[in-house]
């Protein structure tokens, strides 16, 4: 069977380092018909000329702070049937996007979204959602297992997130890709709002992993403590003159100026955000939703035709591996980890220590997925705080829990 060609957009700026890992992961992917494109400022455009993947992807340079031209720009370049996006400071699994495109085969299937782990590798950031025109979220309950197709129903839309996400190019090019208005947060949501004023179905497919990992930036800290809030601000307004009436927005800038108060005081009351530091961020986005009321929104450019021919990535069919041993063991299964990786398997290293540590996941940069916690603590958030097993029940374990989405044979 012929699978689809796709294009993997990622937008990237001020982070090479996380770039170049994202990429690595993309390398790794088990899925034999695809392209890459990288839409990125100086740093990250030279970061990928000097490594492996210069060759290999496509590159486009875009040094504006602006993530809805930023993808727009990459959707131009992309030649592929269908478009998948993923953030700089992700990972995604190798069965990423043959499980992301597989249900792009129905004609009435527009759009596709996975789940998306969050920093510690295990829980979840997000799953399932619908949206409605106020930009208020409400969870789904999918079959965690398989692909389900959701036909928008009256306003609420069936939300997809940026960092994991797939859309046909024809159907991009009909909405006219993302909004620039958007120039940061509420792109995808406003895509997904109008997706669902077309009448598009929307895949929500749960084994389509990605690993989100809240890289540092301009807008916050690597601990997600925020630095500014201005484009958030500057989005709500651009969002409200879309899908509110003049009389309904001043209600919700107040539910939002709530909302985002109240985050902050918790950050405060945590002790990582100073006082006078929550008045300066409220004022940034107070500022931001002045500047958004007047933004130019809409009119977003796709190219009808791709601007360049399909640039298939190199293809290679991966074996998995388990390597597993004690945390002080680290430095020589580490070591055989990368060498591994580089000899083109998916690596997953289990370190265990005889503690109730809870557990984390990484992709190490160096190409291999990496697990480690203490031999009686949690990996799921919802297991007993103490888990009696031996060292070997402990691994076959862990390794179930990922083995279709990192094609681990089980």
């Amino acid at each position: 069977m012929t699978q689809v060609p796709v294009s993997v957009v990622v937008v990237s700026r001020d982070r090479p380092d996380a770039l170049m890992r994202c990429l690595t992961g993309l390398s790794q992917l088990q899925y034999p018909n695809f392209e890459i494109v990288v839409v990125a400022d100086r740093k990250g455009d030279i970061a990928v000329s000097r490594s492996a993947f210069s060759d290999q992807i496509k590159q486009v340079l875009f040094d504006r702070a602006n993530i809805s031209e930023a993808r727009n720009i990459g959707v131009s370049h992309a030649a592929g049937d269908v478009v998948a996006f993923i953030d700089d400071d992700a990972v995604p699994e190798p069965s990423w996007l043959t499980q992301l495109v597989a249900p792009s085969g129905r004609s009435d299937v527009a759009a596709m979204g996975g789940y998306v782990r969050g920093r510690n590798g295990i829980s979840y950031q997000w799953k399932a959602r619908s949206v409605d025109a106020r930009g208020d979220f409400t969870d789904l309950d999918m079959n965690p297992k398989r692909a389900t197709i959701l036909t928008p129903k009256g306003r609420r839309a069936i939300k997809t997130e940026g960092t994991n996400m797939a859309v046909r190019r024809d159907v991009l090019v009909e909405l006219e890709g993302f909004d620039p208005g958007f120039a940061f947060y509420l792109d995808e949501t406003d895509l997904n709002l109008r997706l669902c004023r077309a009448g598009y179905a929307t895949a929500i497919v749960p084994m389509a992993e990605v690993h989100h990992g809240y890289a540092a930036s301009p807008r916050r800290r690597a601990d997600r403590v925020p630095r500014d809030l201005y484009d958030i601000g500057s989005s709500w307004a651009v969002f409200q003159r879309k899908y509110l009436s003049v009389t309904e927005r001043p209600d919700h800038w107040r539910a939002i100026r709530k909302h985002e108060w109240t985050r902050l005081v918790r950050y405060m009351t945590a002790g990582v955000l100073e006082p006078r530091t929550l008045r300066h961020l409220m004022s940034r986005l107070d500022i931001g939703y002045g500047q958004g009321i007047g933004r130019q929104r809409g009119g977003g450019q796709v190219t009808r035709s791709p601007i360049s021919a399909f640039k298939r990535f190199p293809f290679k069919a991966r074996t998995s591996v388990v390597l597993s041993g004690r945390t002080w063991q680290r430095k020589t299964l580490r070591a055989e980890a990368s060498e591994r990786s580089a000899a083109g398997q998916i690596v997953t290293l289990v370190l265990l220590s005889p503690t109730s540590f809870y557990h984390t996941v990484r992709f190490d940069p160096a190409g291999y997925w990496e697990q480690r916690g203490g031999l009686f603590g949690k990996s799921l958030r919802d297991d007993p705080p103490v888990r009696v097993t031996s060292f070997a029940s402990r691994v076959e374990r862990e390794v179930r829990r990922v083995a279709a989405q990192r094609t681990i044979d089980d």
